[in-house]
């Protein structure tokens, strides 16, 4: 009998769906998972909306999943067991050219930019799916009991810790977090966890009430003198700096509003279509600003994420918006385009019963 996979596949703007295909055979160095879960990101619901346009289709997406292992390849390594709770590394690299050997794995020279198509004709990692082959040195093992949805925060985590790392941030430095939602609370964790004062800006009332419930100080910038009550915040103290993670042309104009002298400005976040950036280069000379603009992470980057998961260190349980199983993909795209929705989580199956017993 042929061993199949489900999995979800944006088709059209606005159309997401169910398919099947043949399940690939698992390889002597790989692992065939189990997965629970795949969270919806920005990138996934943008293409579903149509505002994303770099993409092709049908897009077979996916990239914040987590799984078990159910099966190894007989090169798979020791330290990979049948039933680990595992994450998975979205950013490929060979680990053997010299830019991977001098740990800049983002600029692999063997893995290819370009998305390329399966035979069967879809683009994508098949990220919403019941089950997954992957490469073993490509799994990230959890050893606590987080649910799978927090774990499928690895990719998302790791590309902040990229640019957490870009900053140099340390204990007791000042960071100002422009936007809450769910990128902008996880740079405001990390930010947090690796010792920083944080306060966040923001402009939705749902989303300036979560991260005060996340513990964060929130000013809005649209009130007066909004720029005294950061300094007052922060006891009069420089700011180090500003990370922005709402992809807008407004929030590019309040992070140089706010910098001072050798601030440092992260651009965490894209947006489409593109934001405007009205600086000029003296602003930069003058005030000795430093610009920063971040994508993907290096496998570093990865570990780090996890064991800020794996130790709870960040916490990402209320950055989790609502549940759907893989069946009701639309309704889970739907939910997860809604304007200021935290994460949506797809669960793969029913019950744990259907999960255990439908392959072996």
């Amino acid at each position: 009998m042929e061993e199949r996979m489900r999995f979800g596949v944006i088709t059209a703007a606005h159309q997401a769906e169910v398919h099947e295909r043949p399940l690939p055979p698992l390889g002597d160095d790989q692992v065939l998972l189990r997965m629970e879960t795949c969270n919806i990101c920005t990138t996934d619901y943008g293409l579903w909306t149509g505002a994303r346009k770099n993409q092709p289709m049908p897009m077979a997406g996916g990239h914040e999943n987590a799984g078990v292992i159910i099966k190894k390849g007989k090169n798979a390594g020791s330290h990979l067991n049948i039933g680990d709770r595992v994450g998975l590394v979205a950013y490929e690299n060979c680990g053997q050219c010299r830019e991977c050997r001098l740990g800049h794995t983002l600029g692999c020279t063997n893995i290819e930019d370009d998305w390329v198509q399966s035979e069967d004709g879809y683009w994508g990692d098949f990220g919403f799916a019941n089950y997954y082959v992957a490469d073993a040195r490509n799994v990230i093992k959890f050893h606590s009991d987080i649910p799978f949805e927090e774990i499928g925060f690895l990719e998302n985590l790791s590309t902040v810790m990229h640019g957490i790392r870009m900053l140099d941030i340390k204990p007791f430095e000042t960071v100002v977090v422009i936007g809450a939602g769910t990128m902008g609370l996880l740079n405001a964790m990390a930010a947090r966890a690796y010792g920083a004062e944080v306060l966040v800006t923001e402009v939705d009332e749902k989303k300036i009430a979560h991260a005060k419930k996340e513990g964060f100080p929130v000013i809005h910038p649209g009130e007066a003198g909004y720029q005294e009550q950061i300094r007052e915040s922060f006891n009069g103290r420089a700011l180090n700096s500003i990370i922005v993670a709402a992809g807008v042309t407004p929030a590019n104009r309040q992070a140089l509003e706010l910098a001072q002298m050798d601030t440092k400005i992260l651009f965490f976040a894209a947006g489409y279509p593109a934001p405007d950036l009205p600086v000029g280069s003296n602003e930069i000379h003058y005030k000795r600003l430093r610009l920063m603009g971040t994508f993907g992470a290096e496998l570093s980057d990865i570990q780090i994420a996890a064991d800020l998961l794996d130790s709870g260190r960040v916490k990402v349980s209320g950055l989790i918006e609502a549940h759907y199983p893989l069946d009701d993909i639309q309704k889970a795209y739907e939910a997860a385009s809604t304007p200021g929705a935290y994460r949506v989580a797809v669960h793969m199956w029913k019950d744990e019963e259907e999960s255990l017993c439908t392959l072996r």
